[in-house]
């Protein structure tokens, strides 16, 4: 009786996460295309932060049906330092790569931002123009070869 009841109850819960579209199975990849658009932080003082804003535009034309992750590589000589947007971004490789993760239904023409605190080394000279990159990763991205795009930090 017991094992009829909880098949039963198997069956029923099925049924119902089929009816909801949520049968626990990954989403179809959608037809978009994720591109990372290149903004340039504001200048820093050697010891001051700057805000990576790591820039990424859904060009279209279905909403994003799977997450989707942001990638910023910073060089040497700038640290990532929290709090980011979102909070759950991770960091790894001692500050320089930051990972942010969104979640899926970036609808077509829209943007998401991650934003990443950036501290200068205090040994880093005023004048120094150094290289990150922001990259964006994604089952939907129909895509790639706009996917990454270099900025520039400005210690002043």
């Amino acid at each position: 009786m017991a094992v009829r009841v909880m098949r039963a109850l198997v069956v029923a819960a099925v049924a119902a996460a089929a009816a909801l579209g949520t049968t626990g199975t990954a989403a179809a990849p959608s037809h978009a295309d994720l591109q990372v658009v290149r903004l340039d932080p504001d200048p820093a003082a050697p010891g001051g932060l700057t805000t990576v804003h790591a820039f990424v535009a859904n060009g279209g034309p279905d909403r994003t049906a799977s997450p989707f992750t942001v990638l910023v590589d910073l060089p040497a000589g700038f640290t990532a330092e929290g709090p980011f947007f979102p909070d759950g971004c991770a960091v790894s490789l001692a500050g320089h790569l930051v990972r942010c993760t969104f979640p899926a239904g970036l609808p077509a023409l829209r943007t998401a931002t991650a934003l990443i605190p950036v501290r200068v080394d205090a040994h880093v000279p005023p004048g120094t123009r150094a290289e990150g990159r922001v990259r964006v990763t994604g089952a939907d991205d129909a895509d790639q070869r706009n996917d990454r795009t270099a900025f520039t930090l400005t210690v002043s």
